[in-house]
């Protein structure tokens, strides 16, 4: 007798629709109908969209919250390596057993109809959350966001947009506008939203949209403020002035994405966490790949002594900013990229921001990647910015070639989250 894992019904599930992407609200509507509707019997949700640091505010939030004492139950996408990472039931990941039985019961429910991967699954994350107790759920927008199948909560205590910059175009639209249209989608009337950094045209858009449901905003540099001051930073609203250790995950956006959080958590009136709580939250947040450094693992011993091996999951332009800014304060010693990325992404768009700051690049195509994007081509998008490149057939290959090219170095590995699932997999 053979036994089920996750995985074989994860694999299975996968099948039951013939892309992997197909935005509607449909399908999930009419399986939530038939497991009775378990999206109307949750704690308080706090619903996040945006392009870059959606993960990274809800990672903040949680951190914060079960500091001051709270439960939260998570759901985040994609996983970087296994399936389990995406939802956390009152703080811990969810078993495998119960993970099996749930996915199950939505197959049953579903009764063979169509409806993709990510519809499926996010409906047996809504099943859990609504069963086991919790005081709150930290929810993350799997794409866009008035399509996207989070989007069925119709009452979340607080919504919040992240920063938006170009990505999935070919879903979204061709412009920031556009796309932030799709995000400013999970706005509700009467819910209170916060709103990180964004572009002009973003935030025309997102405050009409508000204007137009009655949903108070709280937007970064009007309602709310978070900046750097000496060793922490300062967050200011309405109700709160605090001063803060800096959140522990690395670089300046983190400033804001911590802000937000703190921005989200003075809007859940019903939960409130004090002062001290949030800056111990501050100082333990979790978030793999997001500039990371890895300190121990395969993949680490195999760099000479002094090098730095640091990974990010970074994959749009925005990110790319983002990484650049940080890679600007690296001056001891050359930066080398080894990059991975999807087929779907703007590579160009990508390394211009780093091609500046790094000596070399070494493009890697994803390996058990559905839609990798060629090393060539990586290699091609590098050296049209003006950045040395060749390709490797692995990680542990470019590494080895990168580390007897210099005495010294820092190595930085980027360009998927996927990618970075792979990495942190061979690294152990």
């Amino acid at each position: 007798m053979t036994t089920e894992t996750s995985d074989r019904v994860l694999e299975r599930l996968s099948r039951l629709h013939p892309k992997l992407i197909d935005l509607s609200l449909g399908r999930i509507e009419r399986l939530l109908g038939a497991l009775d509707n378990p999206q109307e019997r949750l704690p308080p949700v706090v619903h996040v969209a945006g392009t870059n640091g959606k993960g990274s505010t809800i990672a903040t939030l949680r951190a914060c919250l079960e500091a001051g004492g709270y439960s939260a139950h998570v759901y985040t996408s994609p996983h970087l390596v296994r399936f389990h990472e995406r939802i956390r039931l009152a703080g811990k990941l969810i078993e495998e057993e119960a993970l099996i039985a749930l996915l199950e019961e939505c197959e049953r429910a579903n009764r063979g109809e169509p409806i993709t991967f990510f519809e499926i699954t996010n409906a047996a994350a809504f099943l859990a959350f609504s069963r086991v107790p919790a005081d709150v759920v930290l929810l993350e927008v799997g794409l866009g966001g008035r399509l996207d199948s989070t989007n069925v909560v119709r009452r979340p205590a607080v919504t919040a947009i992240t920063p938006i910059s170009l990505d999935h175009q070919a879903l979204l639209g061709n412009t920031i506008a556009q796309i932030a249209g799709e995000k400013a989608g999970i706005l509700k009337p009467g819910v209170p939203a916060v709103i990180g950094p964004q572009p002009a045209e973003a935030e025309a858009v997102i405050e009409a949209r508000a204007g137009e449901l009655g949903a108070p905003l709280a937007r970064w540099q009007h309602e709310w403020r978070c900046e750097a001051i000496g060793d922490g930073m300062r967050f200011e609203c309405e109700h709160w002035r605090l001063d803060l250790p800096k959140p522990s995950l690395l670089g300046a956006h983190q400033i804001a994405n911590a802000g937000a959080a703190i921005a989200c958590l003075e809007q859940l009136r019903a939960l409130p966490v004090a002062a001290d709580a949030i800056a111990d939250g501050l100082r333990q947040i979790e978030w793999p790949a997001r500039l990371q450094r890895l300190t121990h693992g395969p993949l680490v011993e195999t760099m000479p002594a002094g090098w730095e091996l640091w990974l990010d999951g970074g994959h749009n332009p925005g990110a790319g900013a983002v990484l650049a800014d940080f890679a600007a304060g690296w001056h001891d010693r050359p930066l080398f990229l080894v990059v991975g990325m999807l087929n779907t992404k703007d590579s160009t768009g990508f390394l211009a921001p780093l091609a500046p700051h790094a000596k070399a690049l070494t493009a890697v195509t994803i390996p058990g990647e559905q839609n990798p994007l060629p090393a060539a081509a990586i290699v091609a998008a590098a050296r049209s910015v003006g950045l040395s490149a060749s390709t490797a057939a692995s990680v542990d290959a470019a590494l080895s070639n990168i580390s007897s090219r210099s005495p010294l170095g820092r190595v930085l590995i980027c360009g998927s989250l996927h990618f970075a699932g792979t990495v942190l997999a061979a690294n152990g």
